[in-house]
């Protein structure tokens, strides 16, 4: 009994099923890109292998020790924006010079990690502007499981189905049972693409690093750039969102000291998940936020699966229907979505500014080859900044005494996860708690 109640607590099966659903979205999602970035540089296919290698061993490491360092569901990534760059800015470089791209990219989101510069910025941005952009980077993910419901129906209706079911019957089991019965429905359907199938263990292959000057700044920069504003951003909000005061300085500093490790074999930029982080942060991966961690961890169990067996869990990854991933990405992502929306507006001053950041998030808009993660942030800010000004204008001073943070954050500026149980409870929930 001892046994099974130890294995219930390093194991409870929404943790697992959360950190083998973050793996799944964040492969899925995203692989083909990575894997034309390679191919763009070159690469062979045992290097295409190694890249796979060296970017599910790196997300492994960092997501399972920064989760038990600091107790928090910390789920790292490989940077989809950074491989889009990567997909048109390596054509005519070589593996080599990539390497050394790579290389600085991740010295720079080291430095940026042991400066604090970074953490102090993020620091001064507001929780609801924080929690906007959370939902605009989910939107898509919610309105896509809608989206297959007119494309596959017979697959994204019954998931949806069975997840209604479980919310009512067994609400800590509901995803898992959406992902059971999309796996049915696939699989009914004669979906799954099961050719080509060879198990095997992945063979890392070294590339010395050569640095032109020229790569280094059309695309070691760039590289920088993109992860920092596209990735590391939007990833900070989540643990924000969801309560924890993990310290964002030496997340960035460990990714960015991994990455570099790791470079010479294909690992060209790790960085905080936003997506697959929300999914382990929430609700439906454990019900105690301080045990959310767990969740974390399976998720790095997970890509050190992925990493070692490279093409093997690669292929059966990418077999997946996309109705199945994109379906279960939207049913994992539903309480997500709805907490951070909680969040972002119930601050009648700061509303407005999260609704721009919302809207300017979710539109995908693209500038200099930096997301509108960036962008949706810049214009929430510029919209706080005018609002604030016009009320001193106007002689109202008590309502932007404090423009960079909002209520809550600042009577809690320090709180633990173990502290963190409701970090999205409405007004009249907290109004309740303090009047019982």
């Amino acid at each position: 009994m001892a046994f099974i109640r130890h294995l219930r607590s390093a194991a409870p099966t929404t943790a697992v099923s959360a950190g083998f659903l973050a793996v799944l979205i964040g492969f899925t999602s995203s692989v083909a890109v990575v894997f034309t970035a390679a191919k763009a540089a070159g690469a062979t296919s045992a290097e295409l292998t190694s890249w796979v290698f060296a970017l599910g061993v790196g997300m492994g490491v960092t997501c399972i020790g920064l989760s038990l360092r600091y107790r928090a569901p910390v789920v790292t990534a490989w940077s989809t924006p950074g491989a889009a760059l990567l997909a048109t800015g390596l054509q005519g470089v070589t593996m080599a010079q990539a390497v050394g791209a790579f290389l600085l990219s991740a010295v720079l989101i080291a430095i940026s990690g042991v400066t604090g510069w970074f953490e102090r910025i993020m620091n001064r941005i507001p929780v609801p502007l924080a929690s906007a952009l959370l939902a605009g980077v989910l939107l898509q993910f919610g309105t896509e499981l809608f989206t297959q419901m007119e494309l596959n129906g017979a697959v994204a209706v019954p998931m949806f189905l069975a997840y209604l079911a479980g919310r009512r019957w067994f609400p800590r089991y509901a995803v898992v049972a959406a992902l059971a019965v999309g796996v049915a429905a696939t699989a009914w359907q004669g979906s799954w693409k099961l050719d080509g199938f060879e198990l095997a263990l992945a063979e890392p292959s070294f590339v010395r690093p050569e640095f032109d000057w020229q790569v280094l700044v059309g695309v070691g920069l760039p590289l920088f750039a993109v992860t920092m504003a596209s990735q590391n951003l939007p990833g900070v909000a989540v643990l924000r969102n969801a309560g924890y005061a993990t310290p964002i300085s030496p997340l960035l500093t460990w990714t960015g000291t991994v990455n570099a490790v790791l470079a010479p074999f294909g690992c060209f930029g790790l960085n905080l998940a936003a997506i697959t982080a929300a999914i382990c942060s929430g609700e439906a991966a454990h019900p105690d936020p301080g045990k959310r961690y767990v969740a974390g961890v399976w998720t790095g169990v997970f890509y050190l699966l992925v990493g070692l067996f490279g093409g093997t869990v690669g292929w059966l990854l990418t077999a997946m229907p996309p109705a199945l991933v994109l379906g279960i990405a939207g049913i994992g992502l539903l309480g997500t979505i709805g907490s951070s929306l909680t969040s972002a507006l119930r601050d009648d001053r700061l509303r407005e500014p999260a609704v721009v950041t919302l809207l300017a998030t979710a539109s995908g808009f693209t500038l200099f080859g930096i997301g509108s993660t960036f962008w949706g942030l810049l214009a929430g800010v510029l919209t706080l900044a005018v609002g604030d000004l016009a009320r001193r204008g106007r002689g109202d001073t008590t309502a932007a005494e404090e423009p960079t943070r909002s209520p809550d954050a600042a009577e809690e500026p320090t709180r633990s996860p173990d502290a963190a149980e409701e970090p999205t409870r409405s007004p009249d929930a907290a109004e309740a708690a303090r009047s019982s």
